[in-house]
């Protein structure tokens, strides 16, 4: 039985880039402590979403309570809380890592040290976390132990010296790993007071209970029936249960300093539970909030629309319920003269985009089309004004606009040294500049990039893996706004302006895409009774151009022999019907056409 004493408590996240083996890591340490018996034990187990099994990756994190009797004699209360993999969620990852004193730093014996596991050790680095490198997958013919080690030691400067080496599938060396845990990782500090200072590090919505809170308690004692106040949000509820995962909610009576749990608390909102933020007394609140929170703001945007008009209302209502579980992600309703009513939706980055848009698909049966994903512009006008538009049908008249900013990122990529040269012109093409280039090991570099976030967001990972024969991983972080020569490309049909084609773009890349978008409508718009011009616009000026020909009827057929004026007074009828047609003959776009441009893109 485990009886609470700061001193056997040990909190602690795992990282690790996609598929180096972190969940079933957690697999084996859940059947380790006999927190899962293994009759319902599964493959991934903490990744419940069928989402995450299907990709390997995990979207939401999830904390687990284990109790383990140690060789010391002492049972220990070990908290694992794990954390999402992916850059999108790099605040998120932030926050796990605020509640933990160490970190496991797990590293696949054949790949070696990857972009993302780089980017989130250094969050971990920045936070003072003890870090244990563990090397998986040492049970594969091509492993190579030592050489990770040096890996390790060369690119992120800790000492891997005792590293351990183990095999998460065989469970080879797992208990090594637990043992070490309570040995290298410090327990949580002591409570500087009493007050109640609880770290807010993820959320999710229970059908039947409200939001669940996942906290990790930094001072004081969190118990049933108090009054507590959010301090970011300052807004106040009653506490209807404690508990903590083990890995299912187990109710308890008290959460104590150095604890991992959950609370509820009627609180039915998601929007009033954010990331990061203080959990404190209504009556006996803490002075201060604990530092690092920020509210997070979406980088990505792309307009929602369901494919038939009439499941506006059921678009809403899976988007809604979406939000409750993630409250990252940003609606607000347009509509557009082609596509009808929607949402404009926006993303933490490309991932998180995808992964709503399969959600949409998957668990709620919708048929919907999203436009081409775009970034926030700031446009400074002639008066001054600073206008920040995602959307190129709130495009400011051009005339009116001094200068135009663009988001750019900071890309660092890892990728063994045989391609280098098509990595280069591939950023290169991205409109990228090379900052530095790092020798990781023999035959691995890291190339720091400066890109700008609207060349990434579309395909880049995809070319990425494509030139690297999908060795090559990247991560990025925002790196502010800088001036730059965005314009606004305007697709006409039949001389009427389609906004749901129009797009903002670098003049450098506006023509190439214009000549793409109207070769793409040429195949798909069906012909008319008359000549359908498309052309691609910037302002007033043409720059691509294709015509749909007219479908032809002959008018002549009925006539043979006789005299030339004849036919001659038929050509010229058709004529001025032809020319009365395409003065008040309308082009009607398909839907169809619609899906087929956006995939273009």
């Amino acid at each position: 039985m485990f009886h609470y004493d700061p001193k056997y408590i040990r909190n602690f996240s795992i990282i690790a880039h996609i598929d180096h083996g972190k969940s079933t890591l957690a697999d084996r340490l859940l059947e380790l402590t006999h927190t899962v018996e293994k009759r319902e034990m599964q493959e991934q187990f903490l990744d419940n979403m069928e989402l995450e099994r299907e990709r390997g990756i995990t979207i939401k994190a999830r904390p687990v309570t284990m109790y383990y009797p140690a060789q010391d004699g002492h049972t220990y209360q070990i908290n694992l809380i794990d954390t999402p993999g992916h850059v999108d969620f790099a605040y998120e990852v932030s926050r796990s890592l605020s509640a933990c004193e160490g970190a496991l730093l797990v590293v696949d014996a054949v790949q070696g040290v990857q972009a993302q596991t780089l980017a989130n050790v250094h969050l971990a680095i920045d936070r003072n976390l003890e870090i244990l490198p563990v090397i998986n997958k040492v049970d594969l013919p091509a492993a190579d132990v030592e050489g990770v080690k040096k890996q390790i030691e060369e690119v992120i400067g800790i000492d891997a010296s005792r590293a351990l080496g183990i095999s998460a599938k065989t469970g080879v060396g797992v208990e090594a790993v637990l043992e070490r845990i309570l040995t290298d990782i410090p327990c949580p500090k002591p409570a500087i007071d009493d007050c109640l200072r609880a770290l807010v590090f993820d959320s999710h919505y229970d059908a039947y209970r409200g939001v669940m809170v996942y906290v990790r308690i930094v001072s004081g004692e969190m118990r049933k029936k108090s009054l507590i106040r959010f301090m970011a949000g300052q807004k106040t509820f009653e506490i209807n249960d404690v508990g903590v995962f083990t890995p299912n909610e187990k109710p308890t009576e008290v959460l104590r300093p150095g604890e991992v749990g959950f609370f509820v608390a009627n609180i039915k909102n998601t929007a009033d539970v954010k990331v990061g933020d203080t959990v404190t007394l209504h009556k006996f609140p803490a002075p201060t909030p604990l530092p690092g929170f920020k509210l997070i703001a979406p980088v990505v945007f792309a307009g929602i629309y369901p494919v038939d008009s009439s499941d506006f209302e059921q678009v809403r209502d899976c988007l809604l319920k979406l939000q409750l579980n993630d409250s990252a992600l940003h609606v607000e309703q347009e509509s557009s003269l082609a596509l009808g009513f929607g949402f404009r939706c926006g993303f933490l980055g490309l991932l998180h985009l995808e992964i709503v848009f399969e959600r949409l698909s998957r668990e709620f049966n919708l048929d919907i089309i999203t436009t081409a994903p775009s970034v926030i512009y700031k446009f400074t006008l002639g008066n001054g004004e600073i206008k920040t538009i995602d959307n190129p049908a709130h495009c400011p008249d051009p005339t009116l606009i001094e200068q135009v900013e663009e988001p750019w990122v900071k890309v660092h990529i890892m990728t063994p040294a045989d391609y280098l040269g098509a990595i280069m012109s591939l950023c290169m093409d991205k409109r990228g500049s090379l900052e530095k280039t790092e020798t990781v090991s023999g035959t691995r570099l890291l190339l720091t990039y400066r890109l700008p976030m609207n060349e990434i967001i579309t395909d880049f990972n995809d070319k990425l893996k494509s030139v690297t024969r999908g060795y090559g991983s990247f991560d990025y972080e925002l790196d502010g706004y800088s001036k730059s020569d965005i314009v606004k490309l305007e697709i006409r049909v039949n001389e009427e302006p389609v906004d749901a084609f129009s797009c903002l773009v670098h003049r450098s890349k506006a023509e190439h895409k214009g000549r793409a978008i109207c070769a793409k409508l040429k195949e798909v718009i069906p012909q008319q009774l008359f000549k359908v011009p498309i052309q691609a616009a910037i302002g007033g000026k043409i720059i691509a151009r294709e015509t749909i020909s007219a479908i032809t009827k002959n008018v002549t057929a009925k006539c043979y022999g006789g005299d030339i004026t004849r036919k001659r007074k038929l050509w010229e009828k058709q004529k001025e019907g032809k020319k009365r047609m395409k003065e008040i003959g309308k082009v009607n776009i398909p839907q169809s056409a619609f899906m087929e441009v956006l995939k273009a893109e």
